[in-house]
């Protein structure tokens, strides 16, 4: 097998484990939940009532577990009740006055889809309407207190100061519990995400109390638009003391039941630095103390009312005679853009914040390729552009592989015909051949494997960039050119209506339908991988011929599902590469017969559709032998 032959089998083989390995990961069916099991093994009855046993034990979900599931609609939760507005440039929506909860936020910049009047993106749901989503703050007594001594859930709270909530302006609830400590919570928010939760607690009385402050975000149910992607962590997410934690949903209900708490948790003490909250595929809540205060990170499940709940539990507070206490805590919930959540990072130094956004394995990779994509797009503005731009720099970069092993290919090529000889010389003699061949390279100091260097680094850029696209919101219903306005969105036309000719529209995304229903991106794809093999003569194996006649239209199928930009990444890297290897073979005095080896290629295509008995030789049959004629 000469190097051509062995570099396009390499990439073959490579490419062909890197889709299947992408397909498996895509569409690996669920885990099993452990609910049921869980409930049986641990004996306890759901609602019985806990004991007001100290913060570090006590179960907080309790009072959450109370309020109803209904199946109203939002509209008519938010017109009962007193509610104060949330407005800012990103983020509209209102709190409760009914325990003080934020449950109303939605993102006024992102539509669920790109069809006009498309509803914004509603970050959190009240209590009583299906998936309920919500954030909620208090106190857990300690000592002589009881649980309604303290604000909780449905604690009617009264507007002390303030009439919105807004990057201009806060509000102060209040709350007498009549036994002499009053309760204040100022909320705040700044033009992004963030809010800041101040409580605070006066005791009038003559005797010290005792209580610890927590935050909670709850989810009522999994999220119905759970993607399910192996390569995607959609749950819990958090940091603590420098370590992140990603805990799936079936993750979270399969933690050792704890009968005090009444659910399924995990609890980690954090001594310095962390965060925990809930993360989807492009938005995210987090509850995040200030950093440098211990506090207790929980994730939790009760499996009585189907709630999902990371908490954060600070330490018990002594409050003495006259005087005040107050904590403050951080409480993000937006979409995770990646300069928002960086400046967060840096700007309040809550460790690792960026890590909410899911880089995966190759991180490494992924965060230094999307921050160059991210940086090419500030001045590009259009992140179609960018991709191409980001594919000329990193083609730049392998540019010294690609040169060696497109010099090795040429040089190669002068020595056809000196294995041909060797090929004649030695017959069927195969270890023969290797060992004279080795000999020649060595002699004309050429590496035979010196052409499959390029492809190496390919496969974790492609991975890697891949992820990019998947994940990162920048990418989220990016525009490009004329039909493609979502990148991260496969190819929306459909070569069986003729994109967009024929009156009827393209098979849903999907479908099995949708596999072969190609649109002009993955053909193009096709056509680029197939004009980049006609740089070189098809293998004279008649067997690898084949195979490598098929590829680019394998994958043109196998790929027609995938991210619009990652299509267009690889369009851009095929034609980079096969000006490349043009230029070179031609610096190297190979000229590259294109046409002829698309002509020559159409003509064995022709001849392997002939019959047998078209395409086989006549056999020579002997001839009689006939009598001379006398002269």
């Amino acid at each position: 097998m000469d190097n051509d032959q062995l570099k396009n089998m390499l990439l073959a083989v490579v490419i062909s484990f890197a889709v299947i390995l992408i397909w498996y990961l895509l569409f690996t069916p669920p885990e099993p939940t452990q609910l049921a099991v869980q409930q049986e093994q641990a004996g306890t009855p759901v609602n019985e009532e806990i004991a007001a046993v100290p913060p570090a034990t006590q179960g907080l979900g309790t009072d959450i577990s109370n309020i109803p599931l209904g199946l109203v609609s939002v509209d008519d939760v938010l017109e009962e009740g007193n509610r104060v507005r949330v407005e800012t440039d990103d983020l509209t929506g209102s709190i409760s006055l009914n325990g003080g909860r934020i449950d109303d936020i939605s993102l006024k910049r992102y539509n669920q889809t790109l069809n006009e009047g498309s509803d914004i993106v509603r970050m959190f749901t009240p209590p009583g309407v299906a998936e309920a989503y919500y954030a909620l703050f208090g106190w857990a007594p300690a000592g002589n207190l009881g649980f309604g001594d303290v604000p909780g859930s449905s604690t009617n709270w009264s507007l002390e100061s303030g009439q919105e909530i807004s990057p201009d302006s806060s509000v102060t609830l209040v709350w007498d519990n009549g036994n002499g400590q009053t309760f204040r919570r100022t909320i705040e928010v700044d033009e992004n995400y963030l809010f800041t939760i101040t409580q605070s607690v006066t005791n009038s009385t003559s005797n010290p109390i005792r209580m610890a402050p927590y935050g909670i975000v709850a989810r009522h149910g999994k999220p119905q638009n759970l993607q399910r992607f192996f390569i995607l962590h959609e749950g819990v997410v958090g940091v603590s003391d420098g370590n992140l934690t990603e805990r799936g949903y079936n993750d979270v209900t399969g933690l050792t039941y704890d009968p005090q708490e009444r659910g399924n948790i995990r609890k980690v003490e954090v001594q310095q630095n962390g965060w925990i909250g809930f993360t989807d595929k492009y938005w995210m809540s987090t509850l995040i103390p200030q950093p440098g205060t211990q506090f207790t990170s929980v994730a939790k499940y009760s499996a009585g009312s189907d709630i999902y709940q990371v908490e954060s539990r600070h330490p018990t507070i002594d409050v003495f005679p006259n005087s005040t206490v107050a904590v403050k805590t951080y409480l993000f919930a937006g979409a995770k853009e990646w300069t928002k959540i960086k400046n967060y990072q840096n700007n309040l130094s809550i460790d690792r914040f960026v890590d909410s956004i899911d880089w995966g394995w190759f991180f490494f990779l992924t965060k230094p390729i999307f921050q160059l994509l991210y940086w090419i797009n500030g001045y590009v503005g259009n992140m179609g552009w960018s991709i191409i731009c980001l594919t000329v720099v990193i083609k730049a970069f392998l540019f010294p592989l690609a040169y060696k092993s497109y010099v090795s290919m040429a040089r190669m090529k002068e020595l056809q015909p000196e294995m041909e000889k060797i090929k004649e010389r030695v017959g069927d003699d195969r270890k023969r051949m290797q060992q004279e061949m080795m000999e020649m390279y060595r002699t004309k100091k050429i590496n035979p494997a010196a052409g499959c260097l390029p492809i190496l680094p390919q496969i974790p850029i492609f991975f890697s960039l891949y992820k990019v696209i998947f994940v990162t919101i920048e990418l989220r219903h990016a525009p490009f050119i004329l039909w493609l306005r979502d990148l991260s969105a496969p190819d929306p036309t459909s070569i069986l209506n003729l994109f967009g000719a024929l009156p009827w529209g393209a098979p849903a995304a999907g479908s099995l339908l949708a596999i072969i229903s190609l649109g002009v991106l993955p053909i193009m794809l096709g056509v680029s991988m197939w004009l980049q093999q006609k740089l070189n003569p098809a293998p004279t194996d008649p067997t690898q011929a084949m195979v490598f006649a098929w590829l680019p239209w394998v994958f043109m199928f196998m790929l027609g599902q995938f991210a619009s930009g990652l299509i267009l990444y690889w369009i851009a890297n095929n034609l980079i590469t096969f000006l490349q290897q043009y230029l070179i073979m031609r610096s190297q005095g190979v000229k590259p017969d294109i046409l002829g080896n698309i002509v020559a290629g159409f003509k064995k295509m022709r001849k392997s559709a002939m019959t047998p008995k078209q395409s086989e030789p006549k056999k020579d049959t002997p001839k009689k032998d006939t009598p001379k004629k006398k002269k």
